[in-house]
């Protein structure tokens, strides 16, 4: 697989002070792919095998005044499409996979929407021998739900709530005798609520969509939660340090400011050797944890989140805020070292 290099983006730019002595700020963490692929896996094939979903599954509608819901009809023919179309591209973009290659047409040419059929071995091995692809990411089972719940009328317009309900189901077809990893799936929902509008009129945030529309909105957001599964990608993470009125504490929150990371872990590990006050000596050693994050020691900032939390359990109360963001942390900094082996693997 193509080398990823293992880099952590700080974007430190408009911090923003929520509250006296914490600075928050905003992170870049690589986090690895949950399916681990062969490493021989280097071109994958993105297939659509489900058949479309019948108009009149899935769908209600609830009016104003009433209580119960009716089913209605709603045309998704398309939506297998958007869904595979856009698991290509995003995978493309993640630049993880040397090639990504999407199949230009459905595999189902049956009927039977509620029957999952797996690609045949035959057909399988034709696909990857006329695309090169060494792997077949196929959309075994697409299910959509919508339901409608209309509240009230403002100036002849219905104002109302949308729910989108996706279930899918995607397998992973392998050069290998099984030819298949277990299922992956994927349960999620999206929610709107506003005036059911033609045109915007500049209110969009107030605009109930069509199901039409929060269909592929739903299969578009349920494709990028995918990309996740087969690919290390980047995620947008908050991460918070704190400020004490002292030299050494400043000189190291000027320094982090600066991407300075072993410059700022001097300053602090001063400040904690020389204090005596176990509270303060608690935050440095917050401090010194994040600093190491940043440089990817994840072992020295599991150490030092350690120390700080034992140190605010001596010297704060059981519900405190700073015990509670210790322990968020820590549990973060673990998980970020229990992953670093694995995104080793997949990066090399």
């Amino acid at each position: 697989m193509k080398k990823v290099q293992l880099l952590l983006l700080v974007v430190i730019t408009g911090l923003l002070s929520s509250c006296a002595g914490i600075k928050y700020f905003t992170i870049e963490t690589h986090e690895p792919a949950q399916v681990t692929l062969p490493t021989n896996i280097h071109s994958v094939l993105i297939v659509n095998n489900v058949v479309n979903q019948p108009e009149d599954i899935g769908h209600t509608l609830k009016k104003i005044g009433s209580k119960d819901y009716e089913r209605v009809t709603v045309n998704i023919d398309s939506t297998a499409i958007f869904y595979t179309e856009a698991l290509s591209q995003f995978l493309n973009e993640e630049n993880y996979f040397e090639n990504v290659q999407l199949y230009n047409k459905p595999l189902r040419i049956d009927n039977d929407f509620w029957e999952q059929k797996p690609i045949e071995p035959n057909t399988m091995n034709r696909m990857r021998k006329t695309t090169g692809a060494d792997a077949i990411i196929s959309l075994d089972k697409l299910i959509v739900q919508t339901n409608r719940e209309d509240q009230f009328v403002q100036q002849n317009l219905i104002y109302g709530k949308l729910k989108a309900n996706i279930y899918s189901i995607i397998h992973v077809y392998l050069p290998s005798l099984d030819g298949k990893i277990p299922t992956i799936q994927f349960n999620d929902s999206l929610m709107w609520e506003g005036f059911d509008l033609q045109e915007s009129f500049g209110m969009n945030e107030f605009i109930l969509p069509s199901r039409e529309n929060a269909i592929k909105e739903l299969s578009i957001y349920a494709a990028e939660k995918m990309t996740y599964i087969f690919s290390p990608h980047w995620v947008m993470q908050d991460r918070w340090y704190y400020t004490l009125p002292n030299t050494p504490m400043r000189q190291g929150e000027v320094l982090a400011q600066d991407n300075k990371w072993l410059e700022a872990i001097q300053r602090w590990e001063f400040f904690f050797n020389t204090e005596k006050d176990k509270n303060k000596k608690a935050k440095a050693a917050n401090n010194i944890a994040l600093a190491y994050e940043m440089i990817d020691d994840m072992d020295n900032a599991y150490k030092w989140i350690i120390i700080s939390e034992e140190l605010f359990v001596q010297t704060t109360s059981q519900n405190s805020l700073d015990r509670k963001r210790t322990k968020i942390y820590k549990t973060e900094i673990k998980r970020r070292q229990d992953n670093s082996n694995k995104l080793d693997m997949q990066t090399k």
